[in-house]
């Protein structure tokens, strides 16, 4: 299987929709560099393919991530790409679920990172997450989500970057880029992830409809979660890295 291959097409899907991704994550790594230092120990939640740990050890290559998602086939094209790299380990979590750090080491992170993820959740589930972070995360630690973060008193705004967002993807789709759903037709079609495939739509199917908040959402529920200050440190119209400190 060529992992190398399924990682650069799903950075390509996710630029479609997300043209300063690599531009968020630059930024989420200066906080964790600031913050932790040359070695930091991160939990990537919502892990998928593995994006954040990998501009992780590029940047950092003395950093070790424990990288969490629930999706078979992503995880499938983290662990291949992987393979060999003691810095990481694995686990199969569902978030939304009260036991979820069950799976985890029993230890504390510098950092929790995640990006484009927790959209997917209800608020319910969201903000008990947010509690369960701030056991995880050392004193003096940080939590950083990057994500949709439309603001409903900015309709013009919004309406701004919907053009913006249009008139990017019409320029990525001229040059091959795959959609969503283009992307993952093309995993059904691959014989080597079938399975996973089967097991990633019954989940999608289990897990429709997340709602998407606003900035100061986040920012009360981490600070009633127990984060001492929180803040953002980088955002586009209706996008946003919201970086909380424990």
């Amino acid at each position: 299987m060529d992992w190398e291959s399924w990682q650069c097409s799903w950075d390509r899907q996710q630029e479609l929709y997300l043209p300063d991704r690599e531009e968020r994550f630059r930024v989420m790594l200066d906080v964790l560099a600031a913050v932790a230092g040359q070695a930091p120990r991160v939990l990537d939640l919502a892990c998928g393919t593995g994006s954040i740990s990998r501009r992780l050890f590029a940047r950092l290559p003395e950093a070790n991530s424990v990288a969490v998602d629930m999706d078979p086939t992503l995880l499938a094209i983290a662990r291949g790409s992987f393979d060999g790299d003691a810095r990481i380990t694995f686990v199969t979590a569902d978030l939304s679920e009260p036991g979820w750090m069950e799976r985890l080491p029993d230890e504390t992170f510098d950092a929790v990172l995640t990006a484009t993820a927790l959209h997917w959740m209800k608020c319910e589930p969201l903000a008990r997450l947010y509690s369960d972070l701030a056991k995880l995360v050392r004193p003096g630690g940080v939590f950083v989500n990057a994500d949709h973060m439309p603001e409903p008193e900015n309709p013009m705004l919004t309406a701004v970057d919907e053009v913006i967002q249009i008139r990017h993807q019409q320029r990525a789709r001229a040059m091959g880029a795959q959609d969503w759903e283009q992307w993952w037709a093309a995993v059904a079609h691959d014989p080597g992830l079938a399975d996973e495939y089967a097991a990633s739509r019954a989940i999608f199917e289990k897990h429709r409809g997340g709602e998407e908040r606003p900035i100061g959402w986040h920012r009360v529920r981490l600070q009633e979660a127990g984060f001492l200050e929180t803040g953002v440190a980088w955002r586009s119209i209706n996008d946003a890295m919201v970086v909380a400190i424990r």
